[in-house]
């Protein structure tokens, strides 16, 4: 998945000469929290709802632009880059959205809500669908045997997570599409793992 699929692409933006209450209007009327300040077709910085919120009761309001108080050096992300490196940069610098650009031109947003659509759609979570958790016993076989033999009994497969906190048996995610699961547990069971709850 990558990021151009995802982002935004009609980008509202600000010049660097916009005084800060402009900014603040826009982002009301637009319901948006990013901003990006461009100038001749240049990104030249970006302003989020967070780093204005320190003047809304000051004098200063009035008397700032927005090149006054700018993220100069935002973090940034390429178009082509995966939907998953840009979820790990948010969660690495704690930020809601990332200017999306194509060689150094600004071209699309992409922010929280945005990733977590994208991974709503491929864990399947809008299908109509049924979770299993399955604790794997390594010594009776693999994840890939338990995928073969729910497969083998005619069931489609959306997506597998597996739990890695734990340090002992791994817990596994299987996401189907919607069926009879209670055979496929019985399966699994027989194979000497064990099906810790079923979400439906």
């Amino acid at each position: 998945m990558k990021v151009k699929n995802w982002m935004n692409r009609n980008v509202v933006t600000i010049s660097p000469n916009a005084g800060l209450r402009d900014a603040i209007e826009i982002m009301h009327h637009h319901s948006i929290r990013h901003l990006p300040v461009v100038q001749d077709g240049k990104m030249l910085g970006f302003v989020t709802e967070s780093n204005l919120r320190q003047y809304l009761l000051t004098d200063m309001l009035n008397e700032l632009t927005t090149s006054d108080v700018m993220i100069i050096n935002p973090i940034t992300v390429d178009s082509n880059a995966s939907v998953d490196y840009a979820a790990r940069l948010i969660h690495e610098y704690k930020i809601g959205g990332l200017p999306v650009l194509e060689k150094r031109r600004l071209v699309g947003i992409i922010t929280i809500t945005d990733i977590l659509g994208a991974f709503i759609e491929l864990l399947g979570l809008l299908q109509e669908s049924a979770r299993l958790d399955v604790l794997l016993d390594e010594k009776k076989g693999s994840i890939d045997d338990v995928l073969k033999l729910i497969r083998d009994m005619g069931s489609r497969i959306i997506s597998v997570g597996v739990d890695t906190q734990s340090s002992r048996r791994k817990v596994y995610y299987i996401r189907l599409e919607k069926a009879d699961v209670e055979p496929i547990i019985a399966k699994i069971e027989q194979q000497g793992h064990k099906v810790l709850s079923i979400i439906e």
